[in-house]
């Protein structure tokens, strides 16, 4: 019997962190002939998480160019997907998440009559416009998938509401949970001397990301929230790993750059900024693959937008929605930072996003999907599941020091 060919594409740094344990869970299974793509959407930040997790893509399109829109973007993604597909002659298209990459893969895969394997499915906020492209991408996605590999619950009944059919569902829970709890037992260092000081230090670390396109508006009013905060605690110290995006970098720079406290940086390694997050007091972000990652180490997140496509951390304590006031972020941050009772309530939170066995969860869905294997029960969270040992061990650690 031929193997079946399972193509995984991929574009970006998250949707590399996210599929890296489904590749080498596909590359050890001799069921499977496993075929890597990436599309490049994110060159050297993408490079980066293929060497840490020892992934070589077979195919390689290298799309990213300077100020290209959208729609170049997606024509040139199918384009070069198209002329993959019609060599390889794969059976099964994994597409992750709600990127454009993803959803030009699903698109030219659906198009070809290769059965769609969407991982991460289900997310959605309910506004086409926020996330924009996302929610939409999401969506298109899911017309076309076969098999819906839905992180959580929540996904799910999104899903049955939308009309898929509950067999063509399985909850994995999140593969970014298996990447992280990999990468958190890595020894990594610092490449900046400032933020290794930091990491080593007793102070109390803050670590704040933003780049969302939708918070571009905001984005004054995110830097004036944490240039409040840096002067009200001069004693703690703030990470602000800033995204290249010279539109937020101008917005937020002006408030923050002066101010001894606040170590700004590129946008770090996954490998370093899964250890920054792990050693952070609390986080402040608008990125959502931080709102699933942060907890599993015990973090107390407040989300920098005005809603979410993953509820689920929100509804369990350990994630806020404050929105981009810079009152009420500053006033929430505070809570945090001096309300002990506060502080824990949220850090130990169950986290709903995953137990680190959700690629072994997609490869017996997907063994099902091809007729070579059978699907195993369906993630469901349980208290202290997905905090692996070093994230426990550190979430203690916090609490001796009076890090709260």
């Amino acid at each position: 019997m031929t193997k079946p060919k399972i193509m995984t594409v991929y574009g970006t740094r998250p949707e590399a962190i996210k599929v890296a344990p489904v590749v080498k869970a596909l590359d050890k299974d001799e069921r499977f002939e496993s075929i890597p793509v990436s599309t490049g959407q994110h060159k050297e930040m993408l490079e980066q998480v293929n060497t840490m997790f020892g992934i070589q893509p077979k195919h390689g399109l290298g799309l990213m160019k300077q100020g290209q829109g959208l729609n170049e973007l997606v024509s040139r993604a199918i384009a070069g997907l198209d002329s993959i597909i019609e060599e390889e002659k794969p059976d099964v298209i994994i597409s992750q998440g709600d990127t454009s990459t993803a959803m030009a893969a699903a698109l030219a895969g659906f198009h070809r009559g290769v059965k769609i394997v969407h991982l991460e499915a289900g997310l959605r906020t309910g506004d086409i416009h926020s996330p924009f492209p996302e929610e939409a991408n999401r969506k298109l996605i899911g017309q076309v998938a076969e098999l819906h590999l839905a992180p959580t619950a929540g996904s799910m009944e999104n899903l049955r509401r939308e009309n898929v059919r509950s067999k063509d569902i399985v909850v994995t829970g999140n593969t970014v949970i298996d990447a992280l709890l990999e990468a958190a037992s890595w020894d990594t260092k610092f490449a900046d001397p400032a933020l290794q000081e930091a990491a080593e230090s007793d102070k109390r670390l803050v670590v704040v990301t933003t780049h969302r396109r939708e918070n571009l508006e905001a984005m004054k009013e995110i830097g004036g929230a944490v240039k409040d905060l840096a002067e009200a605690y001069p004693e703690i110290n703030f990470a602000l790993p800033l995204h290249l995006n010279p539109k937020v970098r101008q917005a937020v720079l002006p408030e923050v750059e002066h101010l001894p406290n606040i170590i700004i940086t590129d946008p770090l390694p996954y490998d370093q900024f899964t250890q920054l997050q792990n050693r952070a007091t609390i986080i402040l972000t608008d990125s959502g693959g931080v709102q699933e990652e942060a907890p599993a180490l015990g973090k107390p997140v407040l989300v920098m937008r005005q809603n979410t496509e993953r509820p689920e951390a929100v509804v369990a304590g350990t994630v806020k929605l404050v929105g981009t006031n810079r009152e009420l972020i500053v006033a929430e941050a505070k809570l945090l930072l001096s309300d002990a009772a506060a502080f824990d309530a949220m850090a130990n939170a169950v986290n709903p996003y995953g137990d680190g066995k959700g690629a072994q969860r997609a490869i017996a869905a997907i063994a099902e999907l091809t007729g070579v294997g059978e699907r195993v029960e369906d993630f469901l969270p349980e208290a202290g599941s997905s905090k692996g040992p070093k994230a426990r061990n550190n979430s203690r650690a916090c609490r001796r020091k009076r890090i709260y």
